[in-house]
């Protein structure tokens, strides 16, 4: 096996562009990494290695694009973004044998761009959970650490991408799912503004939370992948008609002059894993050495965004997971003679437990006599965190701390619902607040020796000045490694 697999998506780009290796060679490199470390990693529900090659072939014979950034890169799509003619089965048995007609708009922009899909990635059920612990066909292993999660609900994308798989993943955020696993597998991931990347394809779990994002190897990758993506869509109506700017350009700085970096007290104090507390800390050290100020800010209304989050975010679940219920597509039970009867069984049998217990926790929220105690509620606190992060962009350009409190964790170390629920709560304030974050690897925890992220969140549509302080920092670090398998 050649070492093409350990190169960036803007090193492979750069070299299938200039004829110096084939799209059939790069296909060929990740299709035998997969086979070598997928019986280990289990990142991919569906792997796509004769369509892969054919489309290798076709575009060898035809020659380099320089029109499309991204000609001939293989890429993973998580299996929630629709791709003609390919399952996609959100990680559920009710959509196990489910075959769209159509590619969401994002899966257009990259086919556009000349990428090459060689499979869908493993997630939680319908992006329910925090480790990919959720799926309904099997769990997916951290390359770093083959009895550790790689985090979720994108743990199958995190995953691919640091076994050398593929070039780059998509996957999707709505309370920390890009950047969590990202965190874990010790690769780059990028949440951006709500409405700034079309959500049309995307199978929704919480429709006011998610985003579709780049999970890469470098910050030049997820400037690249976000130009591509980035843009208004008319098929999706919460899509921004927002200029798209270079993004590429912002990179390259070559200090931090000017920069301010706020930090949260509420982000670096009780239950921060004291590993991830120092590694977190080098990396701010660091940025102070390039020029960038650091002052404290105040985000006083963290401790409610937990709370907050999971009532809107079952609340829309409930309302987007009524469409499943086996009669126009997806699982069916055959055996039952009632109507309803049929829902039940259909729904019961094809949602596994986590899906099911947030479909019933939405559904109570939503209900007559606890809407305005639950959900409304939610919606006037989900507005004041917003007031809360806009308060400290006045006071500095970007907010940093740790992407979660600890790295990854054994698998079936987190089998209370609720501890699940906690590790997201330096992430999901971002989505309840549409706000762009990221998480950038900045080293290996001392005691477990598994790879920590470093959080930025910015004000709304602030990409270029988050990507290019990560990719500042991200030079005057020691490169992350891959792990070896």
């Amino acid at each position: 096996m050649s070492e093409l697999h350990t190169k960036t998506l803007s090193e492979i780009a750069a070299l299938l562009k200039s004829g110096e290796v084939k799209v059939a060679e790069v296909v060929a490199d990740c299709l035998a990494r997969i086979e070598a470390t997928e019986p280990r990693v289990k990142a991919l529900i569906t792997v796509m290695a004769e369509e892969a090659m054919a489309q290798a072939k076709a575009m060898d014979a035809a020659g380099p694009d320089p029109d499309k950034p991204l000609w001939g890169v293989p890429m993973v799509l998580k299996d929630l973004l629709t791709l003609k003619g390919v399952k996609t089965t959100c990680g559920s048995k009710i959509l196990e044998d489910f075959v769209p007609f159509y590619d969401a708009t994002a899966v257009t922009r990259l086919k556009d761009a000349g990428a090459v899909f060689v499979g869908k990635a493993n997630m939680d059920e319908f992006a329910m959970g925090s480790s990919t612990e959720n799926s309904a066909f099997f769990m997916t292993a951290n390359p770093w650490d083959v009895d550790r999660v790689p985090g979720g609900s994108s743990g199958g994308s995190g995953a691919t991408v640091a076994a050398g798989q593929c070039f780059a993943a998509l996957g999707t955020d709505t309370g920390g799912s890009i950047r969590t696993p990202s965190s874990f597998c010790g690769i780059v991931g990028l949440k951006p503004t709500y409405g700034r990347i079309s959500r049309f394809g995307l199978i929704a779990y919480g429709s006011s939370l998610d985003q579709i994002g780049p999970m890469v190897r470098s910050v030049e990758d997820a400037a690249l992948l976000l130009q591509v993506m980035a843009g208004h869509d008319p098929k999706d109506s919460t899509s921004v008609d927002v200029p798209v700017p270079d993004y590429l350009a912002a990179l390259g700085r070559e200090d931090l002059d000017g920069v301010t970096i706020g930090l949260p007290e509420e982000y670096w104090g009780e239950g921060l894993d004291e590993e991830v507390k120092e590694a977190c800390a080098n990396a701010v050290a660091e940025m102070e050495k390039l020029g960038a100020k650091t002052v404290p800010v105040k985000l006083a209304l963290t401790e409610y965004a937990i709370a907050t989050y999971y009532i809107i975010a079952m609340a829309e679940a409930s309302s987007n997971l009524s469409r499943f219920d086996g009669v126009r597509f997806g699982y069916r039970n055959k055996k039952a003679d009632e109507l309803i009867d049929m829902y039940t069984a259909s729904r019961t049998e094809g949602f596994g437990d986590e899906v099911q217990r947030r479909i019933i926790m939405g559904t109570y929220v939503l209900s007559s006599g606890y809407y305005d105690a639950y959900y409304n509620k939610a919606a006037k606190v989900r507005r004041l965190l917003r007031q809360d992060f806009e308060k400290a962009f006045a006071q500095c350009d970007l907010i940093a701390g740790p992407v979660c409190p600890t790295t990854a964790f054994v698998k079936g170390a987190k089998a209370d619902p609720l501890q699940m629920y906690l590790l997201d709560i330096f992430t999901i304030s971002a989505n309840l607040a549409g706000i762009p974050a990221m998480s950038l690897p900045v080293g290996l925890g001392k005691d477990s020796s598994m790879p920590v992220g470093l959080q930025f969140m910015g004000a709304p549509f602030s990409e270029p000045t988050m990507l290019g302080v990560a990719e500042c920092l991200e030079r005057h670090l020691d490169p992350m490694p891959m792990p070896e398998l």
